[in-house]
């Protein structure tokens, strides 16, 4: 009879052996970085994966990176060193995006690409004739497109639950203070020595919000969207904009609206609303709680996720469908395209502002602005459109280039 320890070791066709874990590769350690390390570490633990090497020109704390991985200063030192890797993750400022994932896509290794993909269109469309040439398969960091409450919502839609969904609306309000804007020297930047950061409210903090709500409204591609308005403003002296509406109209002519700024009085959990003939459907993304209300009452679950890191291992080894490919977020980069070619956000009248809280933690806030984006979500309507008295901009019209 065979002993367990012989059974563990064994090759033979009713016991294969272990597949070995897939090896990783992370780019950028700090910033969002971080969150990649505690996930590897706890997918490490779990055998699921193994941590072969880091990048950054910033060395990593002490203790931060696992004793099994070799710490680099750049990507292209550690594709020198390293060979066999299967999957690579760069989750570095935005206006590196483009040359660190086609680097990686040279590689045999699958694509972890944090959010917003690149800073252009132009760069979307190139990183998409690359990881096309490559075979290779590419996850975005909208990691709450790896809620499971997405499904639900799916089902509820084609149940009728809230009768026809007539629009879609995304509130996000946040709080940013000044330090926030000191961490980096690309933080609320539209370029940088003529290349494209385009770090505002709708493409880097509530690029979240955008996104989902583009997933719901079955809007993935390019081919899904058939306009985009901006109305961008900034209360912040930055370059880009921090409280803005955005007004999305899909191919099949659904109305989103994406109301957002980090300009509030307090930061609140943002949320996505489904308007239906019969009634509403509310999803808190980053909670992945759902409530739903209708003549019949209100209901409310909250749902698991599934990691996007694990998903794109499943990938790899086995040809899942990504939950959030480099092509569904085609939609996502025309919003982005919209935001980066509309003119510079306009500054907000000071007499409209107050701020909260002394030096580096204070924070500005846009009178009123609670009301203004429930009421802009709610009537699918810009700031200038409510007749708000610091809205002296008109919304602009993206056109969308012929694909």
């Amino acid at each position: 009879m065979e002993t367990a320890t012989e059974a563990a070791g064994s090759t033979s066709a009713t016991a294969p052996a272990t597949a070995p874990a897939p090896r990783i590769a992370l780019v950028g350690v700090h910033g969002f970085g971080t969150h990649h390390l505690r996930n590897l570490e706890r997918l490490q633990a779990a055998g699921s994966v193994e941590l072969v090497g880091v990048a950054d020109p910033q060395p990593p704390a002490p203790g931060a990176v696992p004793p099994s991985a070799a710490v680099y200063p750049g990507l292209e030192e550690l594709l020198t060193a390293t060979r066999d890797l299967d999957l690579i993750i760069v989750a570095t400022p935005i206006q590196t995006h483009a040359p660190l994932a086609l680097a990686a896509l040279a590689t045999d290794a699958e694509l972890y690409l944090e959010k917003p993909p690149v800073a252009s269109l132009a760069d979307f469309n190139r990183l998409c004739s690359a990881a096309a040439e490559s075979g290779r398969g590419v996850q975005i960091g909208f990691q709450s497109l790896g809620s499971q409450a997405l499904e639900a919502i799916g089902e509820l839609l084609a149940a009728g639950t809230i009768g026809t969904l007539e629009g879609i609306s995304a509130t996000g309000r946040w709080v940013r203070d000044k330090a926030y804007y000191q961490r980096s020297r690309w933080a609320g930047k539209r370029s940088m020595n003529g290349v494209d950061v385009v770090d505002g409210v709708a493409t880097n903090p509530l690029a979240h919000a955008v996104a989902t709500a583009l997933r719901i409204a079955g809007a993935r591609t390019t081919g899904d969207v058939a306009s985009v308005e901006t109305e961008l403003y900034r209360a912040n002296d930055i370059e880009s904009d921090d409280t803005s509406v955005i007004r999305i109209r899909t191919a099949a002519g659904l109305p989103i609206t994406c109301a957002l700024t980090i300009c509030a009085s307090e930061s609140v959990e943002p949320y996505v609303t489904l308007q239906g003939s019969a009634g509403t459907a509310v999803f808190h993304y980053t909670e992945d709680r759902l409530t739903v209300e209708t003549a019949a009452g209100r209901t409310e679950e909250t749902y698991g996720r599934d990691d996007l890191t694990e998903n794109l291992v499943a990938h790899r080894a086995h040809g899942v469908p990504l939950t959030s490919s480099l092509e569904d977020s085609g939609a996502f980069m025309l919003v982005l395209e919209a935001i980066r070619t509309a003119p510079l956000p306009a500054p907000i009248d000071p007499a409209y502002l107050r701020w909260e809280g002394e030096g580096d933690a204070a924070h500005a806030v846009v009178v009123g602005i609670e009301e203004a984006l429930e009421q802009a979500g709610r009537e699918h309507a810009t700031f200038s459109g409510l007749g708000l008295p610091w809205a002296a901009a008109a919304p602009v019209v993206f056109d969308i280039p012929a694909s």
